[in-house]
Parts: structure tokens; sequence; C-alpha cells
């Protein structure tokens, strides 16, 4: 990918629209407490599918970049991390197969893929890096995680009803969302960069 100067502000643009998305975030009902819902990832993957799958990387890091430097970080760095991780997960599986064909029903087909792997990568680093970590961190255990949970959704009573019930459904909403906010979205902003030549 060749970074013009119209790409490089544009992917700003997108990394600072992503970080105060950021910000706008809650959680689910029933969901896992410590999971917030927003919709960072709408620019992430705009960007990406616009712009070229280099380009969303540096939106991501953009916006963690300027999240680090307005709030600093309250998990010495692991939050920010996961949030790398599971952004990349999503829009670079959706981009590449975006890339074999520009068309609105390509785009669908990567995000519902981005949407499956970004959900199985959320079970994992959730089960086995980020959960244990806050564990050590705040002297919990899993047991108390689960307690927390239980308190919004009293099915969960389990490390795995907390994956089945807990870690998959908020994921699939997360990303079904942004997935159909941006399948709403996606042809009117391709048609205004051609038209301002910024593709």
């Amino acid at each position: 990918m060749k970074f013009t100067a119209k790409k490089i502000v544009m992917i700003a643009i997108f990394g600072a629209l992503s970080y105060v998305l950021m910000l706008f975030k809650f959680p689910l009902p029933f969901m896992p407490p410590f999971m917030d819902f927003d919709l960072a990832g709408v620019p992430e993957l705009l960007g990406t599918f616009l712009l070229g799958p280099a380009a969303g990387v540096f939106i991501v890091l953009i916006k963690l970049l300027i999240k680090l430097a307005t709030v600093g970080t309250a998990s010495m760095f692991t939050g920010e991390i996961q949030n790398f991780i599971l952004s990349l997960s999503f829009i670079l599986p959706a981009s590449l197969v975006y890339q074999r064909s520009t068309k609105k029903s390509s785009a669908l087909k990567g995000m519902l893929v981005g949407t499956a792997i970004v959900t199985f990568v959320a079970c994992l680093s959730n089960i086995y890096f980020i959960i244990p970590f806050y564990t050590r961190l705040y002297g919990l255990s899993m047991e108390a995680i689960i307690a927390m949970t239980r308190a919004v959704n009293p099915m969960v009573d389990s490390v795995w009803k907390l994956v089945v019930i807990g870690i998959v459904p908020f994921n699939l909403i997360k990303y079904g969302v942004t997935t159909a906010v941006v399948y709403f979205s996606l042809d009117r902003l391709r048609a205004i960069f051609l038209r301002r030549e910024f593709l």
C-alpha cells in the first residue's frame, strides 16, 4: 500500500473516530459486566475496507495511542493488548475476504468470517490470558469472576457457561452490530472516497 498524504490524513481521522466511539462504552444486560460494548470497530473496519489492511493496523494503533496518551492504562497495558488483538482478529480476516472482490456481498462475507474468528479468539484470550491476569492483579479468583457474571445472569455458574452464555453472545452482538452499521454505510462512503480521489 502506498501511503499518500491524503491516506495518512484519513488513517488519522479514522483512528481518532475509533477512539471517540470507544469512550461511549457500556455493559450489555445479562452479559459479563467486565466486557463493554462500543462501536469503535465501525471506523476501524470502514478504514480497513477503504484503505487496506495495513491502514487498518495503523487505525487501531492510533486509537490505542490516543487512549494511552489521554487516560493511560488501568490494566498494565493488558486491556490495550487485548483490544489490539481482538480488533485485528476482526478487521484483517474481513479485509482479506473483501479484497478478493470489492462487492457488498463480499464485504458481508468477510465481516461474518471476521466475527467468527474474533469470537473464537475472544474466548481463548479471555479464559487463558485476560481473566487470569485480572484475578492476579486484583486478588480475585475465577469463582469471583463467575459470581460477578452470575449477579447479572443467574445461568452462569461455571467457566464453560461463562464462555457459552457470556463471552460468545457478547462478541456476536458487538461485532454483529458493527457488521450491520458497516454494511449499510460502506457503499456510500466508498463513493465519497472515489469522488474525492482518496482511493
